[in-house]
């Protein structure tokens, strides 16, 4: 038996095997059918109006997870610390700059 080979028959189908430009213009027609019912499905759809949106927004903000008090207090000091900081390092950097700028080209200004 481990010698022997089983033929195996293919089943033949029940449609003619086809050339390749019939099978591009099946492609082509099954394209433009499907492109033809979107378009139909498209203008079937209503436009919804401005309540709509509105209760869409409405919606979308009830799923909004909100800070508590503490949050948005921590979140603002932590805020105007950074601003802060970074105000008072680039003033720091930009008078360094101006003081090696004024010692290298031995200017002044007014």
């Amino acid at each position: 038996m481990a010698g022997k080979k089983k033929s195996v028959s293919k089943k033949q189908s029940s449609k003619p095997v086809k050339n390749s430009a019939d099978l591009a213009r099946a492609a082509a027609s099954s394209a433009s059918t499907k492109n033809k019912s979107q378009g139909n499905q498209k203008q079937g759809k209503k436009r919804s109006g401005i309540l709509a949106y509105l209760r869409g927004v409405r919606q979308e903000f009830s799923k909004v997870v909100w800070p508590t008090r503490e949050e948005l207090i921590t979140d603002t000091v932590v805020v105007f610390a950074t601003v802060i900081f970074f105000s008072l390092a680039f003033w720091l950097i930009d008078t360094g700059f101006l003081a090696a700028l004024k010692g290298i080209l031995g200017i002044t200004l007014s």
